[in-house]
């Protein structure tokens, strides 16, 4: 008797549960050689700039200028991570377009044109205290 009362509860459960399962369709597709070499290639671009920016960012000189303004460099690290593959590339020009030892009110220029466009935006509330 017990026995049975088990085995009609066991499948009672699992009625129930089959029933009230969420089924989520799966999608499955071949990704062609060019998409998975261009998401290779996008990658290790992407965290080349990140690198050179960063790089640029951690110098003595723009650390300054940066807390001069009011920048944490911290923050502004972070912010880099968040850019585009398109915005990474343009600021990764300007910083090229630069003559060395010189520009740097250039570039201080454009990471705040960056921070303030994601302060207007309402991605970050850095300045808040202004």
């Amino acid at each position: 008797m017990i026995h049975a009362m088990q085995r009609s509860l066991v499948s009672l459960l699992v009625l129930s549960l089959l029933v009230t399962a969420p089924l989520a369709p799966v999608q499955a597709a071949i990704i062609g050689t060019d998409e998975a070499l261009s998401r290779t290639v996008e990658t290790q671009t992407r965290e080349a700039l990140e690198g050179r920016i960063n790089a640029v960012l951690l110098r003595d000189d723009v650390h300054a200028q940066l807390t001069a303004m009011g920048v944490d460099p911290a923050q502004a690290a972070e912010r880099v991570q968040g850019l585009t593959l398109a915005e990474l590339q343009r600021l990764d020009g300007q910083l090229g377009q630069l003559p060395a030892g010189s520009g740097l009110l250039g570039l201080i220029g454009a990471v705040m044109v960056v921070l303030l466009i994601l302060e207007l935006v309402g991605v970050t509330d850095i300045f808040k205290n202004f």
